[in-house]
């Protein structure tokens, strides 16, 4: 099971990085301290989510660094492929959304899945992938190759919503 944990901290900045926007210090500074971290009570942190809530930052005496408490959340990474979207669908080119051509009685009703909207899905796989940083290796350093490394993610979830009751929430809430 996989959840989305809200959480409150206060985030030292060192000066070095005041040249910076602030959120993309902040978001560094979390992923370097909760990213692939297991958390007591919360369990394994994949990656910040959003910053959800920023408070003013101080300078505390003898500390040149900014502390800024915020609050946040996790996780980014998930894809649902097209054969585990509800069925029949099809993706609208003129809206760059997939549609589910969901049939009633009265005919077929087209539930267009917006990008950005809270959905209920099931997870069917996962995948890890170790992104520590490594060395050049010998064959590496001996060619001149000018492609720069795909960043990965370190952890991606595969998730279903073919499944009564899953998709997105505005679909299954009564009127």
């Amino acid at each position: 099971m996989f959840v989305l944990v809200e959480m409150v901290d206060t985030v030292r900045i060192p000066p070095w990085q005041f040249e910076r926007k602030l959120n993309d210090s902040i978001a560094e500074e979390l992923n370097k301290k909760l990213a692939n971290k297991v958390v007591y009570n919360v369990g394994l942190c994949i990656c910040l989510f959003d910053i959800t809530k920023l408070e003013d930052a101080y300078v505390f005496p003898g500390d040149g660094a900014s502390h800024t408490k915020v609050s946040l959340g996790f996780f980014d990474d998930i894809l649902i492929p097209p054969e585990s979207l509800q069925q029949p669908a099809k993706f609208d080119e003129a809206e760059q959304v997939w549609v589910w051509e969901y049939e009633t009685e009265e005919g077929a009703h087209d539930l267009y899945m917006d990008t950005g909207e809270e959905l209920r899905f099931r997870v069917v796989d996962e995948s890890f992938v170790d992104t520590s940083p490594t060395g050049p290796s010998s064959a590496e350093a001996a060619s001149s190759s000018e492609e720069l490394p795909r960043k990965e993610a370190p952890y991606t979830l595969v998730g279903s919503i073919c499944e009564p009751g899953l998709g997105l929430l505005s679909w299954w809430t009564s009127s």
